[in-house]
């Protein structure tokens, strides 16, 4: 028998999050600072027999149809540009919250790529893998190759890896889904309202100092739609030790960063016996080769 594969799929933070204009298709121009955190989906592949996918975890019945998933999406994308292309029965592990901001599906579509990658002896940096990659959604890029990075365009346009510092934190989702496609429908404008995002420190006082200087544009649209967003934000500022509280993506996921594991640790069994109704994660953010 042949050998599953197995990629793990990590969690995409948005540490901010910038909208420049929306484009004439629809989508919006982007600027964002992306760091992944060390929760993460597993897919597996076995290769060979008739393509499927099967999915388990305790998000498993949030994710809809199989037949509907980004896993599958990627497949598709990256058999249009491979010849001969070899697949087989995906397996999906699934931890991540659905619809939270945090990127769970293109993380699995782009662990899904590196898989097939794998089993078909495709470069890391086959070109191929990266225009599938678009195709498959926006957010597929920079989770490709899952490190700290600027992601600007519509997500296909990737700064180097940036060096950052493991920077302990805490995930708190209220247990509502919110699409992103609504919270970008519902988004004005409001272009103006951060910094240029550039020479992004390294150290992690001025990294949380640089974080503060910018934010989440789309916050107080995604609010308005999910009031509970500001009662999970006011509870994160109120922990003790939260150094920088803001949220992911389009939400409703919302994190805090602490000075130590520990600190996150404890602040998540505080919050955890105050909402037992959200779901609570301390985790790390950052650089994967300097994850703890």
């Amino acid at each position: 028998m042949v050998v599953a594969l197995v990629e793990k799929a990590a969690a995409k933070i948005n540490l901010t999050l910038r909208v420049l204009g929306r484009r004439p298709d629809g989508y919006h121009w982007l600027e964002s600072l992306v760091a992944f955190a060390d929760l993460a989906d597993t897919l597996s592949l076995q290769p060979g027999g008739e393509d499927a996918l099967a999915i388990t975890g305790p998000f498993a019945a949030a994710c809809g149809p199989a037949v509907d998933n980004l896993v599958l999406k990627a497949l598709a994308a990256l058999r249009e540009r491979v010849a001969g292309l070899q697949a087989g029965r995906f397996a999906l592990e699934k931890n991540i919250p659905v619809a939270a901001g945090l990127g769970g599906g293109s993380a699995d579509a782009a662990a899904a790529l590196r898989l097939l990658a794998r089993a078909n002896g495709l470069a890391p940096g086959d070109p191929r893998l990266a225009a599938a990659a678009l195709a498959a959604g926006a957010d597929v890029p920079v989770c490709l190759d899952p490190e700290a990075r600027i992601m600007r365009g519509v997500g296909d346009e990737l700064s180097a890896a940036l060096d950052l510092p493991p920077l302990p934190a805490l995930l708190v989702n209220p247990g509502v889904a919110l699409a992103t496609r609504d919270v970008f429908a519902a988004f004005a404008g409001n272009q103006e309202s951060q910094k240029p995002q550039a020479n992004v420190p390294r150290e992690r006082d001025a990294l949380i100092e640089w974080l503060s200087a910018h934010g989440n544009d789309l916050t107080q649209v995604a609010t308005a739609r999910v009031p509970v967003i500001a009662d999970v934000l006011t509870a994160l500022d109120a922990l003790p030790g939260a150094r920088l509280v803001s949220m992911s993506g389009s939400g409703p996921t919302c994190f805090a960063l602490f000075a130590s594991s520990g600190e996150a640790a404890a602040a998540a069994q505080r919050l955890k016996t105050e909402r037992k109704d959200w779901w609570v994660c301390p985790t790390t953010l950052g650089s994967m080769e300097n994850r703890p």
